[in-house]
């Protein structure tokens, strides 16, 4: 039988138990109903203007007012965003692309790469780039200074590899199956130039003279020799399309 000393503090204690609410009761804040879409910003370049001249950072942040608009999806980029060749393709995440990151000072490319797929020579002229491979493996190439060494090595999965800004580098998937890199830049607008593409569309005269030897290749030859560069990401290196039953564009 309960004493009468015993009977306030249960009585509180039910009070207590009562007031508390149950997980039905404490429901959390409703969410609020998403506006904008998806990529919607791309290419918008007024908007990028106005994110580059504003006063503020708030002033900036206002120009992006819906939720949705501040998300890029790499599986349905916007136009004018994707490099697709004959061995995959990559997808760019660029202040055009993507204005939110507008005065950032970072981008992304998402490099989707078939069975010996090949993202042909090329430099980051505004950027250095961190690479880190998510699916299969990778060999990674770039040269220092005027190329008086070669660094090579072959990046596995979670693993990542730097290539500094400005540098000729290239990356090239040595399997049969599929690889996947993501790309980080310090810099919105990293800008990207491919190196044999970007040789080879300058005047016969300066292409001959770089070569080093004018009669190597003739005026004909040579037109013939740009029509068979392969638009980036291309169908790379022999020994791995031996091994793995592919041919190369013809």
């Amino acid at each position: 039988m309960y004493t009468s000393s015993f009977v306030l503090p249960i009585a509180l204690l039910a009070s207590l138990v009562v007031a508390v609410p149950t997980p039905q009761q404490s429901a959390e804040p409703a969410s609020k109903p998403k506006n904008g879409t998806i990529n919607g910003t791309a290419n918008d370049r007024s908007l990028v203007v106005q994110l580059k001249t504003a006063a503020t950072d708030a002033d900036r942040l206002a120009l992006i007012p819906n939720d949705l608009d501040w998300l890029f999806d790499f599986q349905d980029p916007p136009s004018g965003s994707v490099t697709e060749g004959k061995g995959g393709r990559t997808v760019r995440a660029d202040r055009l692309s993507f204005p939110p990151l507008t005065e950032t000072g970072v981008s992304m490319t998402l490099g989707f790469l078939d069975g010996c797929g090949f993202n042909t020579p090329h430099t980051h002229p505004r950027a250095t780039e961190i690479n880190i491979v998510v699916d299969g493996r990778l060999v990674a190439d770039f040269t220092t200074g005027q190329g008086e060494k070669v660094i090579v090595n072959t990046v596995e999965k979670f693993q990542m590899t730097v290539f500094p800004q400005g540098v000729l580098h290239t990356e090239f998937n040595p399997d049969c199956t599929p690889a996947t890199f993501v790309a980080g830049f310090n810099n919105e607008d990293p800008g990207v130039q491919q190196a044999a593409q970007t040789l080879f569309a300058l005047q016969d005269e300066v292409v001959r003279a770089t070569l080093g030897n004018p009669e190597v290749i003739e005026g004909v030859d040579l037109e013939k020799f740009r029509s068979q560069i392969p638009p980036n990401v291309a169908l790379g290196v022999e020994a791995c399309l031996k091994k793995c039953g592919l041919q190369k564009r013809k």
